[in-house]
């Protein structure tokens, strides 16, 4: 007696692939516009020129190209009002040192350095502690004594970390050796 079992039939019951669209084909909108000014030039090539949707301002770049932003001119009163404040308050301009005292503050830093510090000649004189730093430096012995004070502040500091600190300065410090 014959099997009754048949083999499958070995072909597929679904799609190979998903169906796709064919690409959309949307017709020219500056062809079939009204405004547009068309030119055909040679080798099948078409220059298409159109006039600009709005009313031409006295910023439009059409009449004049160079950039607003380049104007000398200043905005009108109602479109300055209309800007948001400003977030950092504009830099005060200090006056210029006279050299008198420039002279007086050469002279009060190096009578005592310890007192008359950048900061406070800075505030004495209305100028940044950076050009206290320019104009009146410390002298080499006065710097290298401030360096060896602020030198042991940080060892007092670094004795009280933990060990992983401590390593990690360590590392640190064996790293910038091989820099």
């Amino acid at each position: 007696m014959k099997s009754c079992l048949r083999l499958p039939l070995l072909t597929r019951g679904y799609a190979t692939r998903l169906p796709q669209k064919p690409p959309m084909r949307h017709p020219d909108p500056l062809l079939k516009n009204p405004n547009t000014v068309t030119t055909s030039l040679p080798e099948d090539l078409t220059f298409i020129h159109r006039s600009p949707p709005s009313a031409s301002t006295p910023f439009s770049y059409t009449i004049n190209p160079t950039s607003p932003l380049l104007l000398t001119e200043s905005p009108p009163a109602a479109t300055s009002s209309s800007l948001p404040p400003p977030l950092a308050q504009p830099k005060l301009e200090r006056p210029r040192l006279s050299d008198d005292k420039i002279t007086e503050m050469q002279r009060l830093r190096v009578q005592d350095p310890k007192r008359y510090t950048r900061q406070r000649l800075a505030e004495m004189f209305g100028c940044s502690s950076a050009f206290v730093s320019y104009v009146a430096p410390l002298a080499r012995s006065e710097k290298k004594a401030a360096l060896e004070r602020r030198e042991r502040m940080h060892e007092k500091a670094r004795a009280q970390w933990g060990e992983k600190a401590a390593l990690i300065h360590e590392i640190r410090k064996k790293r910038k050796e091989y820099w």
